[in-house]
């Protein structure tokens, strides 16, 4: 019984230490400017991040903009066009989801915003990986 009681406790304790070896850190990237230098970055760094890291990209205030479909791509001295950042995001399977009250103040709805876009939701910040989440602002 007393060996019984040890593996069980072992294999409680092994089981809780690979959940915590096996989560996967996360970046939430908040963008919440139009201004094309801190979009290119933002967008870059989600990107390269992504390959290696669960990413999930929240935009709201100002930086509703860059994303609303009819708004011709910011283009930043040596970055990459930001819809083909957004498109390489979205392929990936990167969620990027925009503040929906922020989206309204510019007088835009869900149906403005590049495909593949979405009105973000409480769960989203939580749910885009199982480990630390590390934020970067721009």
């Amino acid at each position: 019984m007393k060996m019984f009681r040890t593996l069980l406790l072992f294999s409680i304790v092994l089981l809780s230490l690979s959940n915590v070896l096996l989560a996967k850190d996360g970046f939430l990237v908040h963008i919440s400017s139009n201004d094309p230098h801190r979009v290119s970055m933002a967008l870059t760094f989600a990107e390269k991040m992504s390959h290696d890291y669960a990413v999930f990209v929240y935009v709201d205030i100002d930086g509703v903009v860059a994303m609303l479909k009819d708004k011709e791509s910011i283009r930043f001295k040596n970055f990459e066009a930001s819809r083909t950042l957004i498109d390489k995001l979205v392929k990936s399977g990167v969620q990027i989801s925009v503040c929906k009250m922020c989206l309204e103040a510019h007088g835009h709805t869900q149906y403005d915003l590049i495909a593949g876009l979405k009105i973000a939701e409480g769960k989203d910040f939580f749910g885009f990986t199982s480990g630390r989440i590390i934020t970067i602002d721009y």
